[in-house]
């Protein structure tokens, strides 16, 4: 049986508490630290199967400018990030675009849209 011991800073709000967490064989054991439930959530997370939002560009023609804010609409395994800010370099749209359209449907097939963040309308 291996018991480790990790610190790192909850990051759900701003109270930043130092989470220090046990792992017993890999699992996570307890955790202590945090002042909200929340502190507990995104340390088994982080630990286990850490997950981030991605927020990036792509290229849209016809607009007031040459790229257009895009985020996802969830979080994506962390693991996978750069590979679709790579899928995100091949994409593009016509404006005119609405904040929270879908720029890219399932993305790598991950269960996660990317939508635009703005609107941009045609260039006028």
């Amino acid at each position: 049986m291996s018991v480790e011991t990790k610190q790192l800073n909850c990051i759900m709000c701003p109270m930043g508490c130092l989470l220090t967490v046990t792992l017993t064989d890999g699992a996570v054991t307890s955790v202590t630290g945090n002042t909200c439930p929340r502190g507990e959530v995104y340390a088994r997370q982080e630990l286990t199967n850490p997950q981030r939002m991605l927020t990036s560009t792509v290229r849209i023609t016809g607009g007031e400018l040459p790229l257009l804010p895009v985020v996802s609409q969830t979080t994506l395994p962390k693991g996978r990030i750069m590979d679709c800010a790579e899928a995100l370099r091949h994409i593009s749209v016509e404006a005119p675009v609405k904040a929270g359209d879908v720029i890219a449907a399932n993305i790598l097939g991950l269960g996660v849209d990317i939508v635009a963040s703005r609107d941009m309308d045609v260039l006028q």
